[in-house]
């Protein structure tokens, strides 16, 4: 615990006067680091922020990044602000901690995860998407599509749709089946609507009283003996993510979102939206902070921690989260008005809200409403406060973040532990984040960092997505042995080709140099059936270096014509629905339009939908007894 003296509070007050919030002194438990980095000579150069109130000294470490602990630390000054390491490789990536002792008795750690040209990573494993079968056929379009885009990131699907009203063991034998058949390259399971829940353990994560908790912790871990455990009995081997939006979104929400289902199948299109580059947002994170230091426990240090490798140096936006503020500058006000890739929030909380941190009157609390109706936009979201880890409660303000309209994808409860998102700086995906979290056995550290290793630690969201998007090639044919395509929108250093036996992979690189044309001739292509895939790569500076990073795959079938003709459309009736479906090519995109009347412009309806079969279909929903409306598919 951090000793407390009054030079301590006085610098603290001093503080709270020039900043006018409760963001007060977090950021000093943390060194917040960025990297530069310089191909020849190679180095990197890590630079962070000078402790205001004064800092004794700092070490630096690094290890590599499979290694389980630091080697020996260089001393550094506490009036240092830079460390320059020249030992390194252009093509290596390393991780640094850097450990601050500071004149007034706190310790700061900070973490980055840096390298020069880090390689590519195309191949990023097999995923046991486990689907709840409540939703196989009313999802099934937005389902198959992102089992496209699994797989157009690298991933090789293995599905498993299993019943809500199924048993957690059950579910988890149908995993562990799948991971003991390939266990060097089965890396997550991504859970999808209110697949069975496991509470395990007797936990005070939060102060008030020991009790289960929901443990999707259970599902990654293939080998240890659950009988009912309150901390890990093993180390998790599988990423683990779930997207459940029962119980949704709340009494009293004006959101348009009718139902669980619906829900569900707006998640899956700003899940895709976001791979594909089609919603994008500035690198920015939003922190609001009511907890302060806390005793050292630093809650918002996950925050101010993670940011700066992740979105840079100055780009982290303090929320004013004093008793009585304009309620423009609270929290969920400022996510509702601005856009951030990041945001952090913390208060007092129920298992629906967080106080002083919302929109509504002078000391309004933030309500999981409050995070849909105002569609919070922030894409990765920490959030911390009682009773919010609990999250299979109903309308519960964690997965308020996954119903928002437009970008929510993913809100860890970040606090008791810490987590440490710093991987994704160089392209890992969250669920890499979200497994070192749970392993986290001391290597990782806060001052104080208490429930380290506890069954609650859990992602909600999708665990393969990834931070840095880049805009993917588009219009991929296929004429005789050649393969070409469109180029990317985003300035990119080439192109990767891929070929597979069927659209489910897995793909095998064909390229052995990236293409820098847009076209490829597969001098070794099979006589028979083949699906192609092209990935744009591009060289990515971050916070945290420079890496080769790559789009979402976009397909094409051999033999299938080139350019598919022009879709058959029919309709059907399906309970009040209109059913459309269209002849289509498999990894072509399509979008289905609408017109009224004697209407002349004609209106999206859906958002690309990425054909996975030679028909495909999408559901009109807003249909109504006696309306006249006029379609079309149209393949950009």
């Amino acid at each position: 615990m951090i000793k407390r003296t009054g030079f301590l509070f006085l610098a603290l007050y001093l503080m709270l006067a020039v900043q006018s919030a409760r963001a007060d002194s977090t950021w000093v438990y943390t060194v917040q680091i960025t990297a530069s980095v310089q191909v020849s000579p190679p180095k990197i150069t890590l630079t962070w922020a000078q402790d205001q109130y004064g800092a004794n000294s700092y070490t630096v470490y690094r290890k590599g990044p499979s290694d389980t602990s630091w080697g020996s630390g260089t001393a550094l000054s506490g009036a240092t602000t830079t460390f320059v390491d020249n030992n390194v490789a252009v093509g290596a990536t390393y991780e640094y901690q850097i450990v601050k002792a500071a004149t007034v008795g706190y310790t700061g750690y900070g973490y980055i995860y840096a390298g020069i040209n880090a390689p590519l990573n195309d191949n990023r494993g097999k995923v046991v998407l486990v689907v709840d079968n409540t939703f196989t056929s009313s999802l099934s379009n937005e389902l198959g599509r992102l089992q496209s885009d699994l797989a157009g990131d690298g991933w090789t699907v293995l599905r498993r749709d299993v019943s809500r009203n199924d048993t957690p063991a059950n579910v988890k034998a149908q995993i562990t089946a799948a991971y003991q058949a390939d266990p060097q390259n089965v890396k997550a399971v991504f859970l999808f609507g209110h697949v069975p829940i496991l509470r395990s353990g007797s936990l005070n994560v939060d102060g008030h009283q020991a009790r289960p908790m929901p443990a999707d912790s259970y599902y990654g871990d293939m080998d240890g003996s659950w009988n009912n455990p309150s901390y890990l009995p093993s180390d998790v081997e599988l990423m683990v993510g779930r997207v459940d939006l029962w119980n949704m979104p709340g009494t009293g929400s004006a959101s348009p979102w009718p139902n669980e289902q619906e829900m569900l199948r707006n998640y899956l299109n700003k899940d895709h939206n976001w791979r594909h580059k089609l919603t994008t947002v500035p690198r920015k994170a939003l922190l609001g902070n009511r907890f302060g230091d806390f005793n050292g426990e630093a809650f918002a240090a996950s925050g101010f921690r993670n940011f700066d490798p992740l979105v840079g140096a100055g780009n982290t936006v303090l929320a004013n989260e004093q008793d009585v503020v304009p309620l423009a500058q609270r929290w969920t006000s400022m996510l509702s008005a601005g856009t951030y890739l990041w945001a952090y929030g913390c208060g007092g909380g129920s298992y629906t809200s967080m106080s002083f941190m919302g929109n509504h009157g002078i000391y309004a609390d933030a309500w999981s409403t409050d995070i849909v109706d105002g569609d919070a936009k922030a894409v990765f979201v920490m959030m911390f406060g009682s009773w919010l880890g609990e999250w299979d409660s109903a309308d519960n303000l964690m997965r308020s973040v996954l119903a928002t309209k437009s970008l929510g994808l993913t809100c860890s409860w970040a606090g008791r532990p810490h987590w440490f998102y710093h991987h994704m700086g160089l392209g890992e995906p969250i669920g890499y984040s979200a497994r070192l979290t749970m392993n986290n056995n001391g290597l990782y550290q806060n001052q104080v960092n208490s429930q380290a290793r506890g069954v609650h630690i859990a992602l909600m969201g999708d665990p393969t997505l990834r931070m840095q998007q880049v805009a993917p090639p588009s219009n991929v044919s296929i004429s005789g042995k050649t393969v070409t395509w469109a180029a990317s929108a985003d300035s990119v250093a080439g192109y990767h080709v891929y070929r597979a036996a069927s659209a489910d992979g897995p793909f095998t690189r064909i390229t052995t140099a990236l293409a820098n044309d847009t076209s490829y001739t597969d001098a070794s292509a099979p006589s028979g059936s083949a699906v192609y895939m092209v990935r744009a790569v591009k060289l990515e500076t971050t916070p945290s270096g420079t890496f080769y990073n790559p789009s979402q795959g976009v397909f094409a079938k051999a033999g299938s014509g080139g350019v598919a003709t022009a879709p058959k459309l029919s309709i059907s009736k399906a309970q009040n629905e209109l059913v459309l479906s269209w002849t289509s090519q498999v990894g072509k995109t399509y979008r289905v339009q609408s017109k009224d009347g004697q209407a002349t412009t004609w209106t999206d309806l859906s958002s690309l939908i990425t054909a996975t079969s030679a028909t495909t279909s999408w559901k009109d929903s807003n249909a109504t007894v006696g309306f006249a409306r006029v379609y079309r598919i149209y393949a950009p």
